[in-house]
This record gives C-alpha cells, structure tokens and sequence, in this order.
C-alpha cells in the first residue's frame, strides 16, 4: 500500500474531454487520459482493502490493487511491472480502459460512502505508456504442440482465446466474417469512442505470436461454392473446420437486433442502429459505401437507453443532425445510487455519456406505438407515456403524442447470435438461442457437440466487453485441456 493516508487526502480526478465544438468535427478519440502524475495521484487513493471488492467486481479479475500501489510509486520499473500485472488477467486493457462501464469502481470499498478510486483511468494510463514505450512485444511460443484449433468471430472472445491459445503452442486459424478484424469491436463502437488502430496493433501482435486470420470468410453450413451473404467474400463449411482442426472455437457475437413490431415498421428511414453504426466506421477506414444511412438535417429519433443507443447520439451528432432524442421505456432512474444498499453491486442510477452531453433530448416511461409516415417514408414517431404498477407497464390515459422523426435508429439491443453458425455445426442452443455450454471448471464451455467449444456472446448472450474477454480467456484454457490433457493457461 503505498499511501496509507491517500484516500482521506485525494478527491477522484476525471479523465478530461477535448471541447464538444472541437470534437463534433471528426470521428477521433477525444478523452484526455491521466498524465504520470496524476495517475500516481489517483493510485494513492487506494486503500489496499483485505478483501479487494474491485477484483470480484471486475469480470476479468484484476489484480486492482496491485496495479494501483505500483502506478503510485511511478518507477519506471514499477510501470513495467503494472503492466505486466494487468496483462496477467486482461489480454486487451486499451479494450477496456476505454470502453468499459467499470463494475470495478461500483465495486471499490470507497464508493461506500465517498468517489471511487479510478480505476479505469488508471488501466488506461497504464497500456497507453506501455504502448507508447515499447513495452507491450510479441510473445510467441517457445515450443509448437502440433495441434490446431480454429476460433470463429474475431471480437474480444475470439481475439483473447486465439491469443492465448498461440501462447500455448497451438497452430491458431481466426475466421471472421467481416473484411476486417474485431467483430463489434471493429463495426459496433464509434472510433470517437475506440479508434481501430488499438485492434489493429493487437492483431499486428497476435500474427507475430503466429495466429493466423482469414476475413471475409463465412462459417455455415452452406456447401462450397453457394452465395455468400455481401458482407463475406467466401464461405467455408462446418464439415471443413471439423475435418481440418483438432478443435473449434464458437465465438462470435450476438447480433440479431431486438425488433419492434408495430404498424409502420416497414417504412423507409426506420432502421435497426447496427445498419447505421458500422456504415460510419467502414466510411473512417477509408471505404467508400453507396446511400450511406446518414442523420444530416434530420430529426433523429433513438430508441434504446443503452450504449448502443448512445453510441447512435454521438454519430448523428457528428453527422449534423436537426435534433436528436432517444427513448427509454423504464421511468427515469435516481441521479445518485443508494450506495449502502447497492454496494458492492452495478447499481441502478442516471448515466449520462459524453454523446448525451453533446446533444440530446432524453425521453423515459416512452413507449413507441406506431410510426407514421407519408409517401413511404417515416416522418414521425407516435408515443405513450407509461408507468409501472404492481411490475406491469400501464400506458397513461391522454398521453399519446406524435414526434416528428426523419430517422428512427432502433437501439433496444440484441437477442441471440447469428443462428446459422450455431446451427451449421448441430451445436444445441438454449431457450434464449445462444449456444448451450457451462462454465464448469472441468468440460467447460464445451459444447454437445465433440472438440466444439463456445464462449462470449456466442455463449452468454449480448454483454460487455469485459465479460467477452474472460470467457475467451476461460474458454482457450478449457480447449488447452481438451488437446493436452492439462493446462497451464490461467483460469
């Protein structure tokens, strides 16, 4: 523990954020992360507890405090070393120091009755100068085991596993769908929110480690040489990998949107937010795209409280439009939690994200009951407000109203994976349509079908980053095993 004292003397200190004129004109990271200094501030605040709640509230298990006592001394060999504590669990913290919602900090004892230590910050400053340093190298393995596995989906569950795999000496094939390498990671956030270079150093990384990745190739059950959906050049079947590979590795993301069907649905300029989002991330790697789905002069109507919905804010934003409001059809939570009621848990309480800043009308107990249009095209969105009574959504009377709406972004997240991949390779699913795996300690992530695995959204369903990059992690030890008989891959 470094400073025995710092918590009673240090107030949290934010990241800053570049001006919201200055940042509304391009698609670039704007978040201004903690110099040394500060980041050695921040770490005295921690106070080393017994029992760290930050390390059960992190899904990938960080030795937070380890990493925070480290940070405050501010050596240069105890920066090497932090960074070496949180890759110990964290394959990709410039992944999570930036896009995050950090469950470590609802969970840090401070935040009990006083501002967290932040922790997030902290993991930023740390890869960010490891990467700036020269620090963070490829780590290929010593000795080749002569097996092969193939990882479908390059999110974070597949980029964690496939990384961990090569590490233990398995000859790795990354599949992935897409022209280009990251699942949602790549297509699903904003660049103003992660810019893809930081995918792009860590394939650079995971190549030199010697995982091989093969893009624009569909993995389905359709024999060779059928048409292939747009976005996939190629198909390869499910017989071919299981023929080809000791084992396969399920890991793609959930990406069927939730749909809201109501009269209207069908018209032009109401479109699920994963039609909008990835159209801008391709146009910012220098793609060239046809109609483009674009907000310009539009009254932008969102309806999803979450991430997601956000992200679909900070885009319209950038692209100039009229307005924008997003919808949440849950009353508007407290602006602060009830913290000795929640703590250690995520607790319910009003978000506000930097895209909300930058402009946008919030709507909560908003219900959509219609979209109204003319000529083919929407040009309004019909409303009712409700209320919640005895757990059941009740609609006020005289409530109903029509807001206008040139663009309606459907945000209301996701339901399943992508059904065929599952299905090609007989995997069971279970009620929510994921495919059906434990995480038992031993057979785990295993799938009913044998040498298939699954983990990530594949697996669990829609969720965070974080959770993808553990079950990748989880999931390559169980595949270690499987091939091996044992493992030394961390858990």
């Amino acid at each position: 523990m470094g400073k025995v004292t710092g918590f009673m003397e240090y107030e949290r200190l934010e990241e800053g954020y570049a001006p919201v004129a200055v940042r509304l004109k391009n698609y670039k990271e704007f978040v201004i992360g903690l110099n040394a200094e500060q980041a050695k501030q921040q770490g005295a605040r921690c106070m080393d507890c017994g029992t760290p709640f930050c390390n059960s509230g992190c899904p990938v298990n960080n030795i937070i405090p380890d990493f925070n006592d480290l940070v405050y001394r501010n050596s240069e060999a105890d920066w090497k070393s932090a960074i070496a504590v949180l890759h110990s669990t964290n394959n990709f913290p410039e992944f999570t120091g930036r896009i995050c919602p950090a469950p470590c900090e609802a969970a840090c004892t401070l935040n009990v009755n006083d501002d967290a230590v932040g922790i997030k910050s902290i993991e930023h400053a740390i890869i960010d100068r490891a990467w700036a340093e020269g620090w963070v190298t490829p780590r290929p393995p010593k000795v080749k085991t002569g097996k092969t596995v193939a990882v479908v989906g390059s999110g974070p569950a597949g980029l964690a596993a496939a990384q961990q795999l090569a590490r233990a000496g398995h000859s790795v094939t990354v599949f992935e769908k897409n022209d280009r390498v990251g699942g949602l990671l790549r297509y699903g956030i904003p660049d103003f929110k992660m810019e893809k270079t930081h995918i792009d150093r860590r394939v650079a990384q995971m190549e030199a480690e010697g995982v091989v990745f093969r893009t624009g190739v569909m993995v389905s059950h359709l024999p060779e040489g059928s048409k292939v959906t747009n976005w996939a050049k190629d198909v390869v079947s499910a017989g071919e990998l299981m023929e080809q590979f000791d084992a396969v590795l399920l890991a793609g993301g959930a990406e069927q949107s939730r749909d809201l069907p109501v009269p209207g649905r069908d018209l032009a300029g109401v479109h699920f937010a994963m039609e909008f989002l990835p159209q801008q991330n391709k146009i910012n790697a220098g793609d060239k795209l046809k109609n483009q789905l674009r907000a310009d002069d539009k009254h932008v109507i969102v309806i999803g409280g979450g991430d997601t919905g956000s992200d679909c804010v900070g885009t319209s934003n950038r692209h100039g439009a009229k307005s924008v409001t997003q919808f949440e059809l849950l009353p508007q939570p407290p602006e602060v939690e009830d913290r000795p009621l929640t703590w250690p848990y995520w607790p319910i309480k009003l978000r506000t994200s930097s895209s909300h800043e930058e402009g946008c009308d919030r709507e909560f107990a908003i219900a959509t009951k219609e979209f109204i249009g003319e000529k083919g095209k929407v040009t309004g969105v019909k409303t009712v407000r409700v209320q919640w009574v005895g757990g059941k959504m009740v609609e006020v009377e005289g409530s109903e109203q029509v807001l206008k709406a040139d663009l309606v972004l459907l945000a209301m997240g996701f339901v399943s994976p992508v059904a065929s991949v599952v299905e090609a390779f007989g995997v069971t699913k279970d009620a929510r349509g994921n495919a059906k795996a434990t995480t038992e300690f031993n057979g785990g992530y295993r799938t009913n079908v044998s040498k298939v695995f699954t983990a990530g959204d594949m697996r669990r369903g829609q969720s965070l980053v974080v959770w993808a990059i553990r079950e990748g992690r989880q999931a390559a030890r169980a595949v270690d095993e499987f091939l091996m008989g044992d493992s030394e891959l961390p858990r």
